[in-house]
């Protein structure tokens, strides 16, 4: 045995004394045997006994050939006898022994001529059974060739794990050749990975005995030092079959196409979770900001740290947005997420704040020639080119941005923006995949934002049109002290055809109008207009409430099948008394001080445009400090209570007839709308006064 190969204790020193036997020799089960000259048996080991059944007191002295060989092989082994005894060479092979129970058994003989010190010549018999020493063959002849020819790499640390062997896949895994891997350590052998590590890692398997199986390693070798390669790895101590240690073994499996297809299928099933979320997040409304965001929700974090939608100002505007090579980009921003924090943000546009790109700006390219710009490595240069400014350009630079992509919004042809975005803590780059998944995003999210824009632009109009139709404020009138509001739908429905007037008449009387246009939208708020003009000029002709609703009717009928509903009143204040009638409408609450405030018990009647029957007129009292409250519907009524709470609910709200009309207004808006309500509200308070 060599120094390099000599037996160390825990502590490095070399060991003292004897050394426990390994158990190969156990499990073979060699059986020595010594003969002398004339073929009698001399020494008989205890092997010798469990191979042939002898003990050494029936063995010892015996001739050997007659004790062990059948007769028809006496000739042949007496002749190998000497000819081993008279040349000196040695003899190896099977030959069939009898053992003392009669049987017969194969045994694999190795025979050989041994000299003590006195010139004494002897016969030395070492004997295995032959089965047991063709199975260990053949199991280490399976062993070497799977070794050898296994696309898995192997190799055997010693107990100071330094490499003792490595099969033929490790040295092409390592690029290394085997004899340039004994005696090295893993750090000598692979400085491209981490192999302090591994090493660390290999010494807890050594003294715990607990193997480590298919763990996932990463790095490079001398074979491939230019590309990461990816390893399934796995530790087992070895121990001889008495329980020694004799080192660790070491298996490698490259699976780096695997992980790789794995890292590939994970990205496309991230992706494809992000489309379903964007389908399912993006367009829940038809508010043009709120879709912004949500497509900005979308992007971050799982696409870029940074997003903001902007789109050209000309598209919000309805104006053409096709833009020149020299010409500027001017653009809103619509949303930036996430909404504070990192000079990322603070670089971008804020929500609502018009800016100019120039045409050398790289989202003005975007919207120009409506393609995504792709800068996977952001280099100092690049950033004037990104930002809008040059302090924002700085912030950029002093939030680590490293990678930029803007893609296109684009529906139905036409450029109405771009989804800007910027990676500052995720490490990767953009990449193609990205800018695909961006695509995605942004051709989804663009059919909602324009259908956003064109729902804005419509109710704009309507709404525009529908406030140019109502007072600004109600006119002076004698006797009365009056307040009104008027609130349109929420950003989810159309305007509708909600009005109230308050019109002078002659002798000092008031009339007090509430209605509503069934449908929404543009032809809501015109129909609303004609009815509002045909009130004003029936009501200067004085008639009855009653009468002027009949007449309306008839308007209204002619009016493509338009519906209303309207309460119309006209206050005396010489008389104290107020003339009601009702077309379909929800009654008046009147407030009286001291006494609870009440719904007034009015005929209901039909809608206008209905026809064909008739309306009645109401006289009620109405004092000085008493107060008449008009409402439209959208101010009672929701989805998740019924009429009469609601109703219930106005008249507890009335509880105060001192306080000033224009905060009951504020008081009822307050707490009876609903923020989504589908419908928009009409709200007229009218206190009666002391003539002077």
């Amino acid at each position: 045995m060599s120094a390099a190969e000599a037996p160390v204790t825990q502590s490095g020193e070399p060991a003292r004394g004897p050394v426990p036997p390994g158990g190969l020799l156990d499990v073979l089960g060699v059986a020595s045997v010594v003969l002398d000259t004339d073929g009698r048996i001399v020494l008989w080991s205890p092997q010798a006994a469990e191979l042939f059944g002898y003990s050494a007191e029936e063995a010892l002295g015996q001739y050997a050939a007659r004790l062990m060989v059948h007769e028809e092989h006496s000739r042949l082994v007496g002749r190998l006898f000497a000819d081993v005894m008279r040349t000196g060479q040695s003899w190896a092979g099977g030959f069939p022994v009898r053992h003392k129970d009669g049987s017969t058994r194969l045994v694999e003989f190795r025979n050989m001529r041994l000299l003590d010190d006195r010139g004494d010549v002897y016969a030395l018999g070492l004997a295995a059974d032959q089965s047991t020493v063709r199975r260990l063959e053949q199991d280490v002849a399976l062993s070497e060739r799977m070794v050898k020819q296994s696309p898995i790499g192997y190799a055997v640390l010693d107990t100071d794990l330094r490499f003792v062997s490595v099969n033929p896949a490790l040295e092409r895994i390592n690029g290394m050749p085997a004899a340039e891997h004994v005696g090295r350590t893993l750090p000598e052998v692979l400085p491209l990975l981490n192999a302090r590590e591994l090493e660390a890692v290999a010494r807890r398997v050594l003294e715990t005995g607990v193997p480590l199986i298919d763990d996932t390693l990463v790095g490079r070798t001398p074979a491939d030092p230019d590309e990461d390669h990816t390893w399934s790895h796995s530790l087992y101590r070895l121990e001889d079959t008495l329980g020694h240690v004799l080192g660790v073994a070491v298996s490698l499996v490259d699976i780096t196409e695997q992980h790789r297809a794995e890292a590939e299928a994970e990205t496309a099933r991230r992706r494809l979770a992000v489309i379903a979320d964007a389908s399912a997040r993006i367009g829940t409304t038809l508010e043009l900001e709120r879709t912004a965001c949500e497509l900005a929700e979308v992007a971050v974090p799982e696409l870029a740290d940074v997003a903001a939608v902007d789109l050209l100002d000309a598209v919000v505007e309805g104006r053409p947005s096709a833009l020149g090579p020299s010409e500027s980009a001017v653009i809103r921003a619509l949303a930036v997420r996430p909404a504070e924090g990192s000079d990322a943000v603070r670089a971008a546009d804020p929500p609502g704040q018009i800016a100019r790109y120039g045409p050398d700006r790289l989202v003005t390219e975007c919207v120009r020639t409506g393609e995504a710009v792709l800068v996977p490595r952001v280099k100092d240069e690049d950033l004037p080119l990104i930002a809008r400014s040059a302090e924002a350009a700085v912030l950029l630079g002093r939030a680590g941005l490293h990678s930029y992509l803007a893609v296109p919004l684009i529906a139905r042809g036409e450029v109405l923006g771009a989804l800007d975005l910027k990676r500052t803590r995720n490490p990767a780059p953009f990449d193609e995949d990205d800018v695909l998944l961006a695509r995605e995003l942004a051709a989804r999210a663009a059919v909602q934002i324009d259908n956003a824009r064109w729902y804005q632009n419509a109710r704009n109009t309507a709404l525009t049109l529908q406030r140019s139709l109502l007072p600004s404020h109600p006119p002076v009138t004698t006797g009365l002290e009056v307040a009104s509001r008027y609130q349109p739908a929420g950003a989810t429905s159309e305007v509708g055809g909600d009005w109230f007037d308050v019109i002078p008449l002659e002798g000092g009387k008031t009339a007090l109008v509430v209605g509503d246009v069934m449908g929404s939208g543009v032809s809501a708020a015109a129909t609303m207009g004609r009815l509002r003009t045909a009130t004003t000029t029936l009501a200067a002709l004085d008639l009855d409430p009653a009468r002027l609703l009949e007449h309306l009717d008839k308007t209204t009928s002619a009016l493509d099948h338009s519906i209303a509903t309207c309460v119309y009143a006209v206050h005396d204040p010489r008389l104290r008394q107020c003339r009601i009638a009702n077309a379909g409408h929800l009654p008046p609450a009147r407030v009286r001080p001291g006494r609870p405030p009440e719904l007034l018990d009015l005929p209901t009647g039909v809608p206008l445009g209905v026809g064909g029957v008739g309306f009645r007129t109401v006289t009620v009292d109405f004092e000085p400090g008493d107060e008449l409250v008009f409402y439209t519907d959208g101010l009672v009524e929701t989805r998740s209570h019924s009429l009469d709470e609601r109703l219930a609910l106005l008249l507890t709200l009335l509880d105060d007839p001192a306080r000033p009309l224009e905060e009951t207004c504020d008081h009822l808006l307050r707490t009876l709308r609903h923020p989504d309500n589908h419908d928009d509200v009409a709200l007229l308070i009218a206190r009666a006064q002391e003539l002077p």
